[in-house]
């Protein structure tokens, strides 16, 4: 059936905006965006979105589910010291654990707007099942657009990584299990709902071989390349000390920038950093939420926008950042950048961009996610901006300067994935109860070690 959304603020991103408008959906596919009422007649679903702020589906482009079942742990610590206090707990999980922390943090992105989601899961306990399966069956059951990046580390503490030797793998083993989900996972046709990147952790726990092969792996299986960059001081002093260069510099050595790579925070950037990312058009997901968590600093967003890098939002961990819904972290960026730049640093719909076209960019599908289009999938937020909301006149500025007004619908390729701010395809309280439950397992089964 046709589905008509009509009477809505439709917010385009790419450049249109309707105050009274309206979007017309066939299947998975947006077939018409404009002001007024809609052009259709016959058998159609039509939605009333009066009150309401029509926006593309949230992308987020960094994450890492399995933390969903260890939050509030370590709240006090740098990275460092929160990743060597999380490490031992991790190495306890098994593919129940993955399988309901997926699902719960999911659901939760679901709730604040996000249509595709990224994951960076590189901690794979040996005989504990298959940690990549398990997030993968939660996206699908949760019907979301899914990019899971496989990661991994192979530098252990006895090899002057970061990690404890009992989290890392071998570099074949690295190697032959990301080529084997790549295989079994990636769908690069189009409108694809699963595609699948290679993604070493970062510089302080993966070796040089490693980032190399897998740049050759990814390129040569025409896959995306994902990892950590720049996020601390910690880390920069480190690479300096390692590799003489910035972690950019290094990163540029070893052939990791470029326009099928997109790198997770990049706080700690100077200048020439910030034009070779430009120049290779490497994408850059920032995760404001999680770095102030972490105290680990303020991305230069705005320099990065200016100089036209790629970039995109991203929540991170829900172990960095409690319970932080993907809509709030437009608020984070704007009032971050501000606090550091100025009240003109960063606009409301700067962020939403970055948000939807901006994380589509970083993956890859600006040509058809990240913008209400014509022939673009049919990714749409729906947001009430009535009630409390409707105090501003403005409402991409109710949906990205305060509290995140909730969802009227979310669709993804055209399937109601929420509807009146309740989710539908899972059981929005079972699917809590799923979270919660893997954060009991995973607490039990680390009791011995926290």
């Amino acid at each position: 059936m046709t589905v008509v959304i009509e009477n809505a603020h439709v917010v385009t991103v790419s450049g249109e905006e309707y105050p009274t408008g309206h979007i017309v959906i066939d299947g998975d596919r947006i077939t018409a965006v404009g002001p007024g009422p809609a052009p259709t007649a016959g058998r159609v679903e039509r939605v009333n979105g009066r009150g309401c702020l029509a926006t593309p589906g949230l992308v987020n482009t960094h994450h890492h589910l399995y933390q969903w079942a260890s939050q509030g742990i370590a709240t006090g610590g740098t990275l460092f010291e929160w990743l060597t206090t999380l490490y031992k707990p991790w190495a306890k999980m098994d593919a129940e654990i993955a399988a309901g922390a997926a699902t719960a943090g999911l659901a939760w992105l679901a709730k604040s707007g996000c249509t595709t989601s990224t994951d960076h899961h590189y901690i794979f306990p040996k005989g504990r099942g298959d940690l990549f399966a398990a997030e993968i069956h939660a996206a699908a059951e949760l019907g979301l657009r899914f990019h899971p990046c496989r990661g991994s580390m192979d530098r252990g503490e006895s090899d002057g990584g970061l990690p404890p030797d009992e989290v890392v793998e071998d570099l074949d083993t690295i190697l032959a299990e990301t080529g084997a989900a790549i295989d079994r996972y990636h769908d690069p046709s189009p409108g694809s709902m699963l595609r699948v990147a290679v993604a070493p952790c970062s510089p302080f726990s993966v070796s040089r071989e490693l980032l190399v092969r897998s740049a050759e792996l990814a390129r040569d299986r025409g896959v995306r390349l994902h990892t950590h960059l720049a996020e601390t001081l910690d880390e920069e002093e480190h690479t300096a000390e390692q590799f003489g260069m910035t972690p950019a510099e290094y990163m540029d050595s070893i052939g990791w920038l470029g326009p099928d790579v997109w790198l997770a925070h990049c706080v700690h950037l100077h200048d020439a950093d910030i034009k070779r990312l430009a120049e290779t058009r490497t994408g850059a997901a920032h995760c404001p939420s999680s770095n102030a968590r972490l105290g680990s600093g303020i991305a230069r967003v705005s320099h990065l926008l200016e100089a036209g890098v790629p970039v995109g939002l991203g929540v991170d961990g829900p172990a960095s950042a409690e319970l932080v819904p993907l809509a709030g972290e437009m608020r984070q960026a704007i009032y971050m950048q501000r606090a550091r730049y100025g009240p003109d640093a960063l606009t409301a719909r700067q962020a939403l961009e970055m948000a939807t076209l901006g994380g589509a960019r970083c993956l890859g599908r600006d040509g058809e996610i990240g913008s209400l289009e014509p022939g673009k999938l049919a990714d749409i937020a729906l947001w009430r901006v009535d009630g409390f909301h409707a105090a501003l006149d403005d409402p991409v500025v109710a949906l990205t300067f305060g509290q995140t007004p909730p969802l009227r619908r979310l669709f993804v390729g055209g399937r109601t994935i929420v509807r009146d701010d309740a989710l539908v395809t899972v059981p929005q309280d079972e699917a809590g109860r799923r979270g919660a439950a893997a954060h009991r397992r995973l607490m039990a089964l680390a009791e011995e070690v926290l």
